[in-house]
């Protein structure tokens, strides 16, 4: 680059104008909070917030320090300019509501504060999931349905990653673009400007350990990414797999690189474990801005609406021509059922 360009300038000079306000200063939000996470991450075995935090959060997870450090900052940077009518976190069983205090706001915010936690104690990267709508009711404080909304309707959806670097790369319907976080400079700078699923994709991901638990039509699909199964349509293209565990890392590198993410549903839980509405909702939405499609085998995720604040959902995401590959092979097994 021939200049540096903060977060702060690039989001305000590629905002239209009815969201020069409060959604640029949301996104900043967002950022600020990224940072302080990022510091606390990077510092995990110095001070004393590695390891779990003695509770169990609605997921059933046992929650790790930085998990609960991470929902505490992303709520306490948020809650109070007035940006948000409501909030709704990963980690926590019901929305968040903006306390009585505070000035309302017309955004609605759903994230989740540190995902990959897992992976925390033996330093592998982990991030942070976000997205963002319009409230449904000005003239109500704020509720699940302002949350509960199909990812198509978000108006701005990201993540962070805390790794070798610190990322954040977002979207708001213009084109997916990353910052770099200077560590000297304490900013965010432009690294990556309207990125682009690259062809032909490089990898597929998933975990190989659960095959036996995946659906026939699911293992079948597989070994064609292998070359190892032959439909009669055509050779799968060359790919290396690559799995981190940690949806964040993993979604990054294929949208870089090119490839596919897949968590798909088991044979005793057909629902899978990504979150729809932290996690797999927020992750179409930037695929798609990416030239890329997000599918639950079966259906676009895009177009899925939540009934629930912690329904899962499976998950195929990544360059197009893979993910409608899947759902051909996946498809075949719901004409069956029909």
């Amino acid at each position: 680059m021939s200049k540096f360009v903060t977060i702060e300038r690039f989001i305000f000079d590629n905002q239209p104008e009815y969201a020069k306000g409060d959604l640029t200063n949301l996104l900043y939000d967002i950022a600020l909070a990224a940072k302080i996470i990022s510091y606390k991450t990077n510092r995990a075995g110095l001070q004393d917030i590695l390891g779990n935090a003695g509770f169990i959060n609605v997921q059933g997870e046992t929650q790790q320090k930085l998990d609960v450090f991470a929902d505490q900052t992303i709520f306490r940077i948020c809650d109070h300019p007035g940006r948000l009518c409501v909030m709704a976190s990963e980690e926590q069983d019901d929305v968040i509501h903006i306390p009585d205090q505070y000035a309302k706001g017309r955004y609605a915010l759903v994230y989740d504060p540190l995902d990959g936690s897992s992976n925390i104690d033996v330093n592998v990267s982990t991030g942070t999931i976000f997205g963002i709508y319009r409230y449904k009711e000005w003239e109500l404080r704020g509720r699940r349905e302002d949350v509960l909304q199909p990812p198509r309707d978000l108006v701005a959806a990201g993540y962070i990653l805390y790794g070798s670097s610190t990322m954040m790369v977002y979207s708001t319907g213009q084109g997916v673009h990353g910052f770099t976080l200077d560590p000297e400079l304490g900013e965010f700078l432009l690294s990556h400007e309207s990125v682009r699923l690259p062809e032909p994709p490089a990898y597929y991901s998933i975990n190989g350990g659960y095959f036996d638990r995946w659906q026939p039509e699911v293992q079948n699909y597989v070994r064609w990414l292998q070359g190892r199964y032959n439909d009669g349509a055509g050779a799968a293209p060359p790919l290396s797999a690559r799995y981190i565990g940690s949806l964040v890392a993993d979604f990054h590198r294929n949208l870089l690189r090119g490839g596919i993410f897949m968590y798909p549903g088991e044979r005793d839980k057909p629902h899978g474990k990504i979150r729809l509405l932290y996690e797999a909702g927020p992750l179409a939405f930037l695929v798609n801005q990416a030239g890329g499609y997000a599918s639950t085998g079966t259906e676009s995720i895009l177009d899925l609406t939540p009934t629930d604040l912690h329904q899962r959902t499976p998950v195929f995401i990544g360059n197009r021509s893979l993910v409608e590959k899947a759902e051909s092979l996946l498809q075949r097994r719901k004409i069956q059922l029909d």
